[in-house]
């Protein structure tokens, strides 16, 4: 998973029907687990537009889409976005990101 700006972001969801945005914090013991789980879908998944960022650098973004707490993945389909706080497990993401 390669890291974003929010440029990147905004263009991802333009070019893409599906995307994703990881926001994590380094020092989110959670946020490593996630980060693994992310890792086999981006696996499984190989078409799926997927990028991460650290949301400590990304005040705008949070305060713009309401993020709560991390990790959060905010999935883009069909220019709706949804956020995902609860990443219960691998087939739980890939399940939600293939429908």
């Amino acid at each position: 998973m390669e890291e974003w700006t929010i440029e990147t972001w905004e263009q991802q969801k333009e070019q893409n029907s599906l995307t994703a945005f990881y926001l994590y914090t380094p020092m989110c013991g959670t946020c490593a687990v996630a980060s693994k789980m992310l890792d086999v879908i981006e696996t499984l998944l190989p078409e799926l537009s997927l990028g991460k960022a650290n949301i400590n650098f990304l005040e705008q973004l949070a305060f713009d889409y309401q993020i709560e707490s991390v990790p959060c993945l905010l999935i883009s389909r069909d220019n709706q976005v949804e956020k995902v706080y609860a990443f219960q497990s691998v087939p739980y993401l890939y399940e939600k990101l293939k429908k």
